[in-house]
């Protein structure tokens, strides 16, 4: 079915009306931990003159494209916590309207793609990577990644005739490699299009090659430097993990509850629905999971990191919809309408309080040490913080040009019993020991 151009925009106004109102109390919110990082990182590598460090650094040349956005940002907007809370909530609008783009391809059509959108746009499972500034680089990946995958089915649907959109999914593509390693789980939901595309598989094969090995050279260029990657010696990931445990826990969280009741009525009425588009669902949640699955420091893969999973759950729901809505005849007429109010009702409720309050904590330690040194000056003496030093060192500099000497480390010798405490001046040790302050 064709999405003709008179209601297309009624359609995208509403997908950008839900993900706001979704996200609406988020936006009031300040800089929380590692946003200061994030803009610390982007004041070194994101003006031209940084690129060459930044091409470097194996970690951070891998989030490019969220360094570069972030850097000029700040530099046309200022340094304002709406600003950039508002930047995050644009991307998830417009990759909610990558998520209606899907409709273009057959197997999975504008039926399934729109209500699918309005599923994306609200749900809470991912709210990290839109609420959270610091993880700008899921958006960004995600952005370029549907890009090269929308069109690369525009070319497999046109049966290999349109260059120009197998060179717009190559450069999207490298775009998306240039903003997280996640990126190459795209080459896996591209052999799935193409091996679902009808005939001509060997003909096509030469052209997708390019994206595998590519993938290939840029892991491999990150692996050899593995001895000074932060994140091979930090903990954060091994090639050693419990994959298989954390995929299953993932998509079992991923799912609960309302994939699992799209689950339910796609079993029930299983009649009415291609097995393809359920298949897709599927495997689109397992490639979205598993470049997340090799994390070693949780079970399960963090909210910000079901972005792109989050696709293949919003398929789910929009294909039960679809049916409820056409294929159940004695269902009451408002049944549809009934549940997607209650699926926005329960999704913004939880944004607006558990989900809010959450972030308001996370963020209560740096606004607390901002506002000591606000008040009383420096040197401050950090005695108890929740995140690692840098973060209270770059909250300084960045928030009130303070430099990070003035910032000491001298843990309290009696314990932490308060999240953060601070001071002006050295705390009493007891007799025979002496206080290691350590900048």
């Amino acid at each position: 079915m064709p999405l003709e151009w008179g209601r297309r925009w009624w359609i995208f106004a509403a997908l950008a009306a839900i993900a706001a109102i979704a996200y609406l109390p988020a936006q009031l919110l300040p800089f929380i931990s590692d946003d200061y990082g994030q803009i610390r990182l982007a004041r070194e590598f994101g003006p031209v003159s940084g690129w060459d460090d930044l091409a470097a650094d194996a970690l951070y040349r891998c989030r490019a494209t969220s360094l570069v956005l972030t850097y000029w940002t700040e530099r046309i907007f200022g340094l304002s916590p709406l600003v950039f809370h508002l930047s995050s909530l644009l991307l998830h609008i417009l990759n909610t309207f990558l998520v209606v783009a899907l409709g273009a391809w057959k197997p999975v059509g504008w039926r399934v793609s729109i209500p699918a959108a309005a599923v994306f746009a609200a749900r809470e499972g991912h709210q990290e990577a839109v609420i959270w500034y610091a993880a700008l680089p899921e958006l960004l990946v995600f952005f370029f990644s549907l890009l090269a995958f929308v069109f690369w089915v525009r070319w497999l649907q046109a049966e290999g005739r349109g260059r120009g959109a197998y060179m717009a999914a190559f450069v999207w593509f490298v775009l998306a490699l240039l903003s997280k390693e996640s990126a190459v789980a795209v080459v896996g939901l591209m052999l799935l299009a193409m091996a679902l595309a009808a005939g001509k598989l060997r003909q096509r094969l030469p052209w997708f090659l390019p994206f595998p090995v590519l993938s290939i050279a840029y892991f491999l260029l990150g692996y050899a430097v593995k001895s000074t990657h932060l994140h091979y010696n930090d903990g954060t990931f091994s090639l050693a993990a419990p994959v298989l445990t954390t995929l299953t826990i993932s998509i079992g969280r991923l799912l609960w509850f309302w994939g699992a009741l799209a689950l339910l009525v796609l079993l029930v009425h299983r009649h009415a629905i291609p097995w393809r588009l359920t298949a897709i669902a599927a495997a689109w949640i397992v490639v979205g999971l598993l470049p997340y699955s090799f994390l070693t420091y949780m079970p399960r893969v963090p909210s910000r990191h079901t972005y792109l999973a989050g696709v293949g759950l919003a398929l789910l729901c929009g294909a039960a919809l679809m049916i409820l809505r056409e294929n159940v005849r004695k269902a009451p007429r408002l049944l549809v309408p009934a549940l997607a109010a209650l699926f926005l009702i329960h999704n913004c409720t939880y944004l607006w309080t558990r989900k809010q309050h959450q972030f308001e904590e996370r963020a209560a330690s740096t606004e607390a040490f901002l506002a000591f040194v606000k008040a009383n000056g420096v040197p401050v003496f950090v005695h108890c913080f929740p995140y690692g030093m840098e973060v209270a060192w770059f909250a300084a500099e960045i928030e009130l040009g303070v430099p990070a000497a003035q910032v000491i480390w001298a843990p309290d010798p009696g314990g932490c019993a308060e999240p953060y405490k601070f001071s002006t001046a050295p705390l009493p040790h007891p007799a025979g020991m002496t206080a290691k302050l350590t900048e």
